[in-house]
């Protein structure tokens, strides 16, 4: 199949499908003397399965490494897919159900406490984490304690919520100062550490320096959790909140 057979059959752009050749994720088969490329069924099958995983969110060069696995199994990852797709539909719907809920709480029909609120946002966040970060978690501290954590933030209120957002950002900042004197013991240093207990205070169901150390080595180790503080902070933050959280655990 040629690439503009490909693109009426499939929806995706021309341009997309030379990127994908470009960066490796989906290559044709064959490339013609005359330049053009022709895909074969694999690539087709292939460009499905991208597909999917883009619905999910997925980032391209998480596609590319799933894909790429050894041990990947079409039809295992299908279900897989199934389920994610199928928490996906969960969630539209407690949205669409909690916008209809307040729009009755507006019109006087019904009531909702401020809990209620806030529980579909509370619950996709759950979610999120459980996909990106619970096998690494759970391996960690067990499940027993990771249910807890969950517990525990699902039950926060809007103001605790509200004030776990405003400390993470708070955080942020007082990293972003810490790393511009490079020093992971000084008075600012603390602070961000400081902050950075009570925001995992705000879920976790018991603190111990130990474990707060322990999360940070996870941070440095794994390069999903390495980009969240990088991304928002600026590159080498991650290992500079490890530092510190190393030095504070340290004299706790």
């Amino acid at each position: 199949m040629l690439i503009n057979e490909l693109v009426k059959l499939s929806g995706v752009s021309a341009r997309t499908l030379r990127y994908y050749d470009e960066i490796g994720l989906l290559m044709p088969s064959t490339i013609a003397e005359n330049g053009y490329r022709k895909y074969s069924q694999k690539d087709i099958d292939r460009l499905q399965q991208i597909l999917f995983y883009r619905e999910l969110d997925f980032k391209l060069e998480e596609i590319k490494k799933l894909l790429d696995h050894p041990d990947y199994e079409v039809k295992e990852e299908l279900k897989k897919q199934s389920e994610l797709l199928l928490k996906k539909r969960r969630h539209i719907d407690d949205l669409l159900k909690t916008i209809e809920q307040t729009i009755q709480t507006m019109e006087g029909e019904l009531k909702m406490t401020n809990e209620q609120k806030f529980d579909v946002f509370k619950n996709n966040l759950i979610e999120g984490n459980e996909k990106s970060y619970g096998e690494e978690i759970r391996n960690k501290y067990g499940e027993v304690k990771v249910e807890a954590s969950n517990k525990k933030f699902k039950e926060m209120t809007e103001e605790q919520y509200n004030a776990m957002q405003q400390l993470e950002n708070q955080l942020f900042e007082r990293l972003k100062e810490a790393m511009a004197s490079g020093d992971v013991t000084s008075d600012v240093a603390m602070e961000a550490a400081e902050l950075h207990k009570r925001w995992l205070s705000f879920s976790w169901a018991k603190y111990t320096p130990e474990a707060h150390i322990g999360l940070a080595q996870m941070y440095v180790s794994d390069e999903r959790f390495t980009a969240y503080y990088d991304d928002r902070v600026g590159p080498g933050a991650t290992q500079f909140l490890h530092d510190v959280i190393v030095a504070y655990a340290a004299n706790k």
